[in-house]
């Protein structure tokens, strides 16, 4: 990784994570004042896509199947609490998520579990890799969240009752 220190690299890394989830949250509870739409819900996971770009230095790169483990692992262990705390509301025609008073304390929760999981992680892979590995982790989580968003979605507006969006 050049002549970057790998403890700075790691006290950076985690920085970047604290201050990551502190934003999603800020974001997060702002959203739920502005209506949802399907296009709101998939943004996120598209735009976090181009950070597979990662993969394209050699130092990231690791086997497909650690790759596997960890977007099942977000997909399956990361997404539930934040399915479990999402829930919609109808009002004057437009669909809100509803507040919930645990989501900040649950990604709070997520990061230092993350945290921990880094910590332990780390002595096995090096700092890049073991970010590419949280990445699709945080990936799979998302993928998953947002798709049940979706599908709630669809549920409570149903595609044939959509008014089109400009």
């Amino acid at each position: 990784m050049g002549s970057i220190n790998p403890s700075l690299l790691h006290i950076g890394s985690t920085v970047g994570a604290v201050i990551m989830a502190l934003m999603v949250i800020f974001i997060r509870l702002k959203a739920s004042a502005r209506p949802v739409t399907i296009r709101k819900i998939w943004i996120p996971p598209l735009g976090m896509s181009t950070g597979f770009a990662m993969f394209v230095v050699p130092e990231v790169r690791f086997p497909l199947w650690w790759a596997a483990i960890a977007f099942l692992v977000g997909w399956f262990i990361f997404a539930y609490p934040l399915i479990r705390t999402t829930s919609f509301e109808q009002r004057d025609g437009q669909v809100f998520a509803q507040r919930s008073k645990s989501f900040a304390f649950i990604l709070l929760g997520l990061l230092l579990v993350r945290t921990l999981l880094h910590e332990f992680i780390n002595r096995y892979v090096s700092v890049p890799q073991s970010g590419g590995l949280f990445f699709i982790l945080a990936f799979g989580m998302i993928v998953h969240w947002r798709l049940f968003m979706y599908r709630r979605y669809n549920v409570i507006v149903p595609p044939e009752t959509r008014i089109p969006q400009s």
